[in-house]
């Protein structure tokens, strides 16, 4: 299995894109001419208060005449920065910008990152409350477990607008993208697989969910407490109780290994070693995507692995939540929809997995380009 590095970035050329031209990377730019007196008493006063009498009397054309159909807010508090842990609300701007641009980029959905400064889920909860009637979508990010499956059920309950935990359910569609291609290249069976999961937090919560919800049936799962066998050890375990199968499986993570078809690291870097995967089937498959360090970097892994995928752009095969969310949204907003369902996640995995042709998948290409436009298309 080839295994050629891409690209590297060094922190000094990030800091410096990041401080380049204009300090960080949004900003607000009018959709209307703002050139003449006229321009300006249309778009304020007095031309404001047509739009308003309208919204007023019927609130759903707040869609056509605000930017609301088409804007996401992109939410954190910073306590599960990508792989770095709680480093509060202002740290984690940088992470809701570059979601925000993203949104814009691929999908040319309008996005404001909002970051709140409570580790308070309900005064969370209240915030985006009360600031919802602007958006049109929800996009939580980063918020640490269980506070955000807390966050999530209770917003779900409340809006009449999508909610979406991007570390929940863009990690799972991505997930399962990847392992789609992945049994088509070595013509696997979903049926026949042995998985394991390392880090039961929110992502590996909701990847067991969207791979039960496929067919995969025997699910292993492990966090810091070591093997998963009841629910009460676990406070999100309303998620986890329905969709790990521990079965007769005993042991720590070496013993469960034994006979494992896939393996997904969600826990932490260098949490498995190369002589813990030599353990699995032949041709088993890898997905170590913790980031920015994964739990076994690619050039590791054993000969047994044929397809290794991690979070990371400088190796082939990135699994990346940047592929899901921005065509799912881009549907959600077109769509106007409510909610969001377990159906509509696995199909956006079968989207994103079918714009690879079979012909051209291979052990170092499960998974499409971003600036593939047919990404965001097949999802919408």
């Amino acid at each position: 299995m080839k295994k050629t590095k891409i690209d590297h970035y060094t922190d000094k050329e990030a800091l410096e894109f990041h401080n380049s031209n204009k300090s960080g990377k949004i900003e607000i730019v009018s959709s209307k001419p703002m050139t003449t007196k006229r321009d300006l008493a249309l778009a304020y006063s007095p031309g404001v208060a047509a739009p308003v009498k309208e919204i007023a009397k019927n609130p759903e054309t707040a869609y056509d005449y605000t930017t609301k159909g088409n804007l996401v807010a992109v939410i954190s508090n910073g306590s599960a920065i990508l792989g770095m842990g709680n480093l509060g609300a202002l740290a984690s701007k940088p992470v809701m910008e570059g979601k925000a641009v993203l949104f814009k980029r691929f999908a040319d959905i309008n996005a404001i990152d909002l970051e709140i400064d409570s580790s308070n889920s309900e005064e969370i909860i209240n915030s985006i409350v009360n600031f919802s009637k602007s958006f049109g979508g929800i996009n939580l990010e980063d918020i640490a477990a269980p506070d955000c499956f807390i966050i999530e059920k209770k917003l779900k309950e409340k809006l009449d607008i999508p909610v979406f935990h991007d570390d929940q359910h863009g990690t799972a569609i991505v997930v399962l993208a990847a392992l789609i291609n992945s049994l088509k290249v070595l013509k696997k069976k979903k049926e026949d697989l042995k998985v394991v999961i390392l880090g039961l937090g929110a992502a590996g919560a909701a990847c067991a969910k969207i791979l039960k919800d496929f067919g995969i049936k025997n699910i292993v799962g492990f966090n810091s407490k070591g093997l998963y066998k009841r629910a009460d050890e676990y406070d999100h375990s309303y998620w986890l109780e329905e969709n790990l199968n521990p079965n007769n499986e005993e042991g720590d993570l070496t013993d469960c290994l034994k006979g494992a078809d896939f393996f997904l690291g969600l826990a932490g870097p260098d949490l498995v070693t190369r002589d813990q995967l030599k353990n699995m089937n032949d041709e088993s498959i890898v997905f170590a995507l913790s980031n920015p360090n994964p739990e076994i970097m690619p050039d590791d892994v054993p000969s047994n692995v044929s397809i290794i995928a991690t979070g990371r752009s400088d190796f082939p095969n990135q699994v990346n939540n940047s592929l899901a969310y921005p065509g799912f949204f881009r549907g959600l907003v077109e769509s106007k929809a409510e909610k969001i369902t377990n159906e509509m996640k696995v199909e956006a995995a079968k989207a994103i997995s079918s714009v690879i042709n079979e012909d051209n998948l291979s052990e170092d290409f499960i998974m499409p380009s971003m600036f593939d436009r047919n990404v965001v298309k097949n999802v919408s």
